[in-house]
């Protein structure tokens, strides 16, 4: 079945769509400010009226491209396109201001590719497993694996753990708007005909990943970039010692990044940090990184790049977004009126398989494109600030009304946005009232059915084992940074009485 999708991507069609969403992708990840989850984000009102494999083509395409093309800023001005690419900064920058642009340049290239192009095939091969795994749950288990990622998001996200709650429960809240999933009953509509159907999630998602984006990169004077000073660019600069001689770090950080792929809401941001401090403690000359040692790159750009195949994984076997781009992909499903979850695979096994050949060949395609226009890279970075932000804005706006046809979406975006400027004053991470915006409906559903099966026994979700294991980790999360902390102490109190 996979290989079969992967000769339907030679189509024309679907082969230049990949070519130039990845472009897109590249140009989006490229320069700071923008990343490839906007870039999707402003993809996905494009798509509704295209059929369902044509549309997700386009989405994947253009977020690895966003995610292999981080880098390059990272590279030649020490500026990190994305998240996912702040760890290549460290060593790719200084490497360059030696003048060996062209040596970082590649080292980013050939990593992104390995990440993503392995990643995917493990994606191909486990997803299905863990889905028939999943078909043996009951709503009791389902309830509590949606609760237990969102606690995760929640407990591992910049901030507080009360900030990570707030912002969870502040999603979960805003999911109730509208109708309830079981008796039908209307909630927090006020009297609003708008209202009455719920929020909106294409609005929600150009809030907060777009216009939000804008606005707080704005204020924060982001809008001239450095002279990128970079000699000659050609050739390929990379040679099979230094792959040999980082063999260990690249098996290392993809491994890393593919596990925080897999665990909800993590993704590349956090992946590609954790592999770069694992690389430099694992070194034998720590001492040489952050000042151009080819091993931080490979570190980062591997494992950030493996966490598109780790966030794939539970996006199709469990209907949990693995990062926040598979959580606008998660919500492309349910506006194309498929049900993300277990089922998914078995009901709609050429739409799955297609997902995953689009990202092998999407990585295929940017490692060409990225090594045969590298010498075009700087000019990316000079393209001003004022015309993007002003076309980004405009096609928000327009994706919004597509999305209903109503001007009520676009206030709906405004407020989206709002709200997230404020949340990114008090430090408070939009990642988990996401998630927990994207899993409400689902986590409400499983709860109500699993009280009603049991006929109002609770104890159902504490007796069922997959279910409170499940819980425990949940609790875990949510406790752990304060039993670490009290834990310091006592180690500081005994110390200071030795």
């Amino acid at each position: 079945m996979f290989f079969q999708q992967l000769l339907a991507l030679c189509n024309p069609l679907y082969f230049t769509v990949i070519f130039f969403c990845t472009i897109l992708g590249i140009i989006f990840g490229a320069i700071p400010g923008l990343t490839g989850g906007m870039a999707v984000s402003l993809m996905l009102p494009l798509t509704f009226g295209m059929d369902t494999g044509l549309a997700f083509t386009m989405m994947i395409s253009t977020w690895v491209g966003g995610i292999s093309g981080g880098f390059i800023a990272a590279t030649l001005v020490g500026i990190p396109g994305c998240p996912s690419s702040i760890a290549t900064c460290f060593d790719a920058y200084p490497m360059s201001q030696k003048g060996d642009t062209v040596r970082a340049l590649g080292i980013g290239i050939l990593a992104s590719f390995t990440g993503t192009f392995l990643s995917c095939i493990v994606a191909v091969f486990l997803s299905p497993y863990i889905a028939d795994f999943a078909m043996k749950l009951g709503p009791w288990d389902y309830f509590s694996l949606c609760f237990c990622a969102i606690s995760l998001v929640a407990a591992l996200s910049k901030g507080s753990i009360f900030k990570g709650m707030f912002a969870a429960f502040l999603g979960l809240f805003l999911s109730t708007v509208g109708v309830a999933p079981i008796d039908g009953a209307y909630r927090y509509t006020f009297g609003n005909v708008y209202l009455s159907g719920g929020l909106d999630m294409v609005a929600l998602m150009l809030g907060f990943y777009a216009v939000e984006e804008i606005a707080v990169n704005f204020a924060k004077g982001q809008q001239d970039m450095p002279e990128v000073k970079v000699g000659s660019i050609s050739g390929f600069g990379v040679k099979i010692a230094d792959i040999i001689k980082n063999l260990g770090i690249i098996i290392k950080s993809f491994l890393i990044g593919l596990w925080i792929g897999f665990l909800p809401g993590m993704g590349s941001g956090l992946s590609n940090m954790v592999a770069y401090a694992q690389a430099k403690a694992g070194s034998k000359h720590p001492e040489t990184f952050g000042k151009g040692e080819s091993g931080g790159i490979w570190a980062s750009e591997t494992s950030n790049n493996a966490s598109v195949g780790g966030a794939l994984i539970p996006m199709v076997a469990l209907g949990i977004p693995g990062d926040a781009v598979t959580a606008l992909l998660l919500s492309g499903l349910m506006i194309h009126g498929l049900q993300p979850g277990p089922l998914l695979i078995s009901s709609n096994p050429q739409l799955v398989y297609l997902m995953f050949a689009v990202v092998m060949l999407s990585a295929i395609v940017i490692l060409i494109e990225q090594f045969f226009g590298m010498r075009w890279f700087p000019m990316l970075l000079k393209i001003s600030y004022h015309y993007l932000y002003g076309v980004i804005l405009v096609l928000c706006l327009i994706g919004a009304f597509t999305s209903t046809n109503t001007l009520f979406n676009i206030l709906c975006v405004l407020v989206f946005a709002a709200v997230g400027v404020v949340l990114e004053i008090f430090n408070i991470p939009s990642s988990p009232l996401i998630l927990s915006f994207i899993l409400g409906h689902t986590v409400e559903e499983y709860f109500r059915k699993g009280v009603s099966y049991a006929r109002g026994d609770y104890s159902r979700f504490f007796t069922r084992p997959i279910s409170l294991i499940f819980i425990i980790i949940a609790v875990i999360c949510i406790f752990y940074p304060y039993i670490k902390s009290l834990f310091k102490k006592k180690e500081a109190g005994n110390v200071s009485t030795n």
